[in-house]
């Protein structure tokens, strides 16, 4: 083993040997990407059927705490990045990380968040195939930024799309929304909050495929990152030209996450979520693409919450337990700063 420190220096960033050993042993000793190239050539069946389209998408995270109760910075890397290629229709492949890595970072902690996303890229299924690290001095970052950048294949014939979204369609949710935020909260330990929470951070390629495979009508579908549940109904309500009406009582939420938000004045359809997403299907279809979420751990919890309907155009409206309305509008400002 070259590598001996116990901590990131600057000369991890040289471009030298210590560099060199870094990427080694923390990266690709355990990534393996095909080759130490500058590039990684992608190769998949699934690319020369005719009709096949490739979808693309890239996202940063600099959560705080690194490690929390549920996941980790590199889990969520994985994570979200699969989710959004798997939300568009994509069957997710491959991907690429990036790190920005604050002088003085413990190696261990390094070790612990590679392999975390190691496991979760497996069990979803993709490869990291490429990346890049760059260390910068003390205070110019919080220990650890990960940028992460997908690519998967859109079967032909698979069309998906907030403009699809029709008067009628049926929206579901693949399980309880705010557990992620609540318990990022919780983690950072300002405000002495006692919780078992832990976060909801899941990949959901696999359940996504379910879906469609069960529902191959399914129009449209967001996974419920920052703005939770409230601002991914509203981009949906805004794109599709047509309301969306959804019932207070249908929400799955725990008690813990609806206790938190109480004590501290939060709205849960806002809180971030890590492992949710929010599907619209025709109601022929509604049945058996909420079966389908049942049949998987990270859907079972899966509920209807509300359907698209014709009325208040762009609006998300909420019918309350007390037999009231009140519009749920898109999130202003940010609840909860570095949360993902």
């Amino acid at each position: 083993m070259a590598l001996r420190d116990d901590k990131v220096t600057l000369s991890h960033g040289g471009g030298g040997k210590a560099m060199r050993d870094l990427i080694e042993e923390v990266f690709t000793a355990v990534f393996e990407p095909p080759g130490m190239e500058d590039q990684a050539v992608l190769e998949a069946a699934a690319l020369a059927e005719p009709g096949a389209r490739l979808a693309f998408t890239t996202d940063s995270f600099v959560v705080t705490p690194i490690e929390f109760p549920g996941g980790d910075i590199g889990k969520i890397a994985v994570c979200g990045t699969v989710n959004d290629l798997a939300v568009g229709g994509a069957v997710p492949l491959w991907l690429s990380a990036a790190f920005i890595i604050e002088e003085g970072t413990e190696i261990a902690l390094l070790r612990r968040v590679v392999a975390s996303m190691a496991r979760e890229a497996a069990a979803a299924g993709v490869r990291i195939v490429t990346g890049d690290t760059k260390v910068v001095g003390r205070g110019a970052c919080d220990t650890l930024f990960v940028t992460t950048s997908g690519v998967g294949v859109i079967p032909p014939g698979r069309a998906m799309g907030a403009a699809r979204v029709r008067p009628g369609d049926v929206a579901i949710v693949n399980g309880v929304l705010g557990d992620h935020g609540a318990a990022i909260l919780a983690a950072r330990g300002d405000l002495a909050l006692s919780t078992d929470l832990q976060s909801d951070c899941a990949a959901l390629g696999h359940l996504m495929a379910d879906v469609l495979a069960a529902a191959p009508g399914a129009k449209a579908a967001r996974d419920l990152t920052r703005g939770g549940l409230a601002s991914a109904l509203n981009e949906i309500a805004e794109t599709a030209g047509c309301g969306i009406e959804i019932a207070e009582e249908d929400l799955p939420l725990r008690a813990e996450v609806v206790g938190v938000c109480e004590i501290l004045g939060l709205d849960p359809l806002y809180l971030a979520n890590e492992g949710r997403l929010v599907v619209f299907v025709p109601e022929a279809e509604a049945a058996a693409a909420l079966s389908a979420m049942r049949a998987r751990a990270e859907g079972a919890g899966a509920a209807v919450i509300g359907r698209a309907v014709e009325g208040h155009v762009g609006q998300v409206r909420m019918r309350t337990a007390f037999g009231g309305a009140r519009i749920v509008d898109m999130l202003v400002g940010e609840q909860l700063p570095r949360i993902c």
